[in-house]
């Protein structure tokens, strides 16, 4: 590693472990927790442009692994380094619970598509273009993301058996999307002040999110973001 990228390294976790948690401390954190694909990286640019601090999504991605044996200790620690978090694994089944009941002042956003097909189609087209194709179970076991095998494990672990004959079986995904949301929805449904359900390709949805925060903004709408255009994989 070149000595500026090592200077920079131990700047941002020197920022992250140590100046963030007192710039957060006692501020009630928000999680976002719709699937990806339902616009997570544009919440994430606008609680930037905010000058919330948000959570470092790699380090985040890095937990996924606790989230599989249930081990949420881990993750909640993480998030003493921020306010806001975003995608995996605060995206997943279940982890809304326990952010819940770790932070009882934290707020909720659910980012949904028009429809659940919607969802799923692109998704698919998230994968053909970070891949160059559909990736078979092969594909994702040797790509290098966060680590080689991540995206394999991660649809191995939430789906079993159902991934192994087809990891982008279309029934499975989209009743996984599905059966979120309503969790998400159901759990929160007697305390509407805690969660805010926001598709960003309506109109009035910045106007919602602004109002949901209580805070002022000079903005008007989210920003566009495209995380594929970011993300870089190795395929071997």
């Amino acid at each position: 590693m070149k000595p500026l990228k090592v200077i920079k390294y131990y700047f941002n976790n020197f920022v992250e472990e140590v100046i963030n948690p007192v710039r957060v401390y006692k501020k009630p954190k928000i999680f976002c927790v719709g699937r990806n694909k339902t616009g997570t990286t544009s919440l994430n640019k606008a609680f930037t442009d905010l000058g919330f601090v948000v959570g470092n999504q790699r380090k985040a991605e890095k937990l996924a692994r606790y989230y599989h044996i249930k081990d949420f200790k881990p993750i909640i620690n993480y998030c003493r380094t921020a306010q806001v978090f975003q995608d995996v694994p605060f995206s997943w089944p279940d982890t809304f619970i326990e952010m819940d009941i770790a932070f009882p002042d934290a707020k909720f956003i659910l980012s949904v598509r028009d429809s659940a097909e919607q969802w799923y189609n692109s998704l698919i087209n998230f994968m053909i273009k970070l891949f160059g194709k559909l990736p078979a179970k092969e594909d994702l076991m040797n790509a290098k993301y966060v680590y080689k095998g991540w995206f394999w494990e991660n649809l191995q672990s939430r789906f079993g058996k159902f991934a192994e004959k087809d990891p982008w079986n279309k029934e499975m995904h989209i009743s996984d999307y599905m059966n979120h949301n309503e969790k998400v929805k159901e759990y929160f449904h007697q305390r509407p002040g805690k969660l805010l359900v926001i598709n960003l390709a309506e109109k009035d949805s910045y106007s919602k999110f602004i109002e949901f925060l209580n805070i002022k903004s000079l903005y008007s709408e989210f920003p566009w973001e495209n995380k594929t255009d970011n993300l870089k994989i190795r395929l071997k």
